[in-house]
């Protein structure tokens, strides 16, 4: 069964340095990196420590707050350093690989298994750290059973990994953890795919698909969540990404967690842009510095996209839920009377003085400069020209920084996600930090509220 839903508010940003569909082997990355920081709101507790021996899906820590919520290790080898932080914090578990990978077997699953066996091989597994739920855009509790269960399989975001390209050939592993996912909600698994696209994610049983179209962010799962089954107090959702599906599935039907991941490598800084397959946790430096970007240049590498992903290193790793790698100049030049005469070379939804909505398939080479100083709020009314959402921006961005509970409960607070105001950071000409200020109202309704 399929539904079409078209978004009309949002914007496409157009960049240079989408990634060339063609597929490498990142050359074998040394060394992987766990960070528990991934897993937001998890209290870690560790269980392999410094010099122990690992193989592929051994666990590694596991949640305080519920010992069968097991983290594995993506590969085999010895764990040389877990780095911690202020109050002895686990920061990372640092893993050195061995040439020769070797897995735990879990054994294959039998996909006619009933709820509760589901729940408890996903969380003993690993798997379950790929589950997250709506509220507060954290892992899952195994504890409750959601109203229904999204899946993005449209990526909408500026060089996003195109999906239909990365899922090319993993129909069996999509089905078996689609199959697996239906046991374990009251309603319907709901998967969103390109209206022109040719997903394989389209076809699954135990599925209901939606065909999405128009400008960002119709691709994210908030959007879908929105336009098909909103939340209201008291009900629960759970998210999964469309990569994380296969991954789930493989280990269902050979009974191996295999970590490995095709990443797009992008970004107007990339001389030669393209994916690659390598494994969660991987050095970024395997993908980076032998391809195309300079060693000595002034940009910026994000483990993610340029909207919502986070700043790595040259020497850091590859976070747990990113499919792409951007890099782009960073922006810390100025521009004199950069806000006094014409600028052709920016995208911008205000008509003053910018041009870009004359071209509206150009694509720019943009840089990391805010091109502006952080303000108080200005109401301009652009927010919601580009937030598709049934949700008032403005009004729950002042609620969560004067830390009003019942203002945003009222306002819809339990069905965002800091990504669902990407868009609107983007365009705030007072360079607020819109995805901070959402990630820190909802940890304060969990505390608060739970």
């Amino acid at each position: 069964m399929s539904k079409d839903i078209k978004i009309k508010k949002g914007l496409d940003i157009k960049l240079v340095g989408e990634a060339e569909k063609a597929t490498e082997n990142a050359i074998i990355s040394n060394s992987y990196s766990i960070r528990p920081e991934d897993f937001h709101s998890i209290i870690p507790k560790l269980v392999a420590k410094e010099g122990t021996r690992v193989k592929a899906g051994e666990t590694l820590f596991y949640n305080k707050d519920n010992e069968a919520m097991k983290f594995v290790s993506p590969v085999s080898g010895e764990i040389t350093e877990v780095q911690r932080g202020p109050r002895r914090r686990i920061d990372a578990i640092k893993i050195l690989a061995d040439k020769e990978q070797t897995f735990i077997d879990y054994g294959k699953f039998d996909l006619t298994s009933d709820a509760e066996k589901t729940k408890a091989h996903l969380l003993a597994t690993g798997c379950w750290s790929f589950i997250k739920q709506r509220p507060y855009d954290v892992i899952a509790n195994a504890n409750n059973t959601p109203k229904a269960i999204f899946v993005s399989g449209y990526a909408s975001a500026p060089l996003a990994a195109d999906l239909d390209y990365t899922l090319a050939g993993k129909e069996a592993e999509l089905q078996a953890a689609v199959t697996a996912l239906s046991k374990l909600t009251e309603g319907s698994v709901h998967v969103s795919v390109g209206k022109t696209s040719n997903s394989p994610l389209a076809n699954l049983e135990h599925t209901i698909t939606h065909k999405v179209s128009g400008p960002h962010p119709s691709g994210n799962v908030g959007t879908l969540i929105n336009k098909v089954d909103p939340i209201n107090k008291g009900e629960i959702v759970w998210t999964v990404n469309a990569q994380d599906l296969v991954i789930i599935g493989e280990l269902l039907l050979t009974g191996k967690f295999n970590a490995e991941r095709i990443v797009a490598f992008a970004g107007s800084s990339v001389k030669k842009p393209r994916y690659f397959k390598t494994k969660l946790g991987a050095e970024i430096a395997t993908m980076v510095y032998d391809n195309g970007v300079e060693r000595d240049g002034n940009d910026r590498i994000i483990s993610g996209n340029v909207l919502t992903g986070k700043q790595v290193a040259p020497d850091g790793h590859l976070d747990y839920y990113s499919n792409v790698i951007t890099v782009i100049p960073e922006g810390d030049d100025y521009e004199l009377f950069g806000w006094n005469k014409p600028v052709f070379n920016k995208i911008s939804t205000s008509r003053a003085l910018t041009f870009s909505w004359l071209t509206p398939k150009k694509k720019y080479d943009l840089n990391t400069n805010t091109n502006g100083e952080h303000r108080a709020f200005v109401v301009t009314g652009s927010y919601e020209e580009v937030f598709p959402l049934d949700i008032y921006p403005m009004q729950i961005l002042k609620a969560c920084m004067y830390q009003d509970l019942d203002e945003m409960e009222a306002l819809g607070m339990y069905e965002v996600a800091p990504e669902d105001f990407a868009l609107t950071e983007f365009v705030c000409v007072s360079k607020q930090p819109h995805q901070k200020i959402i990630r820190e109202g909802l940890d304060l309704m969990l505390k608060e509220i739970g």
